[in-house]
């Protein structure tokens, strides 16, 4: 709305003020968007990003062997096999994410004569750390089940599916 003179004419100098500037320049009082660029707009994170993210760090953990259950590893091993099939970082993984928190399920194999609940604080201690620090999300609960020991003179179900 433009103000009006008493004769009915628009004043140039209110026009001015109120049309947009399309010059492509920023002039004294012009605003551009609104605030701080950073907080323009949203960002969403896949369950996927934080499986992969909480797959690697579980896996750089001392004492846990590898991840997923018997199944998953004999399915995992059978698509490793496939030509272009590619080692899955997030067997045994899964994440529920919301906006701004994450609840990640782990299911792990420990390597035999490790605490195993040594080994779940250092799992959870170190995929908290790496998802909040590389996502900004609240990691709530990070529920880990150990289904299974692996044995020393026990051969990896991957190298046993490899050689047949």
């Amino acid at each position: 709305m433009s103000d009006m003179t008493e004769g009915g004419s628009t004043r140039a100098s209110d026009l001015e003020k109120s049309a947009p500037d399309t010059s492509g320049r920023k002039g004294p009082g012009t605003r551009r968007g609104g605030g701080d660029p950073a907080t323009r707009g949203r960002t969403t994170i896949a369950d996927g990003v934080v499986e992969k993210i909480a797959g690697l760090a579980a896996r750089d953990v001392l004492g846990v062997h590898t991840m997923g259950s018997g199944l998953s590893r004999t399915f995992g091993a059978v698509r490793d096999r496939v030509p272009g099939g590619a080692k899955s970082v997030t067997r045994g993984v899964k994440a529920e994410v919301g906006e701004v928190q994450t609840a990640l399920d782990l299911e792990i194999v420990v390597d035999y004569g490790v605490s195993i609940s040594d080994v779940a604080k250092a799992v959870r201690e170190n995929v908290v750390a790496a998802v909040e620090r590389m996502t900004g999300l609240e990691v709530v609960e990070v529920n880990i089940a150990v289904s299974d020991v692996k044995l020393p003179d026990e051969e990896d179900e991957e190298s046993e599916s490899r050689l047949q």
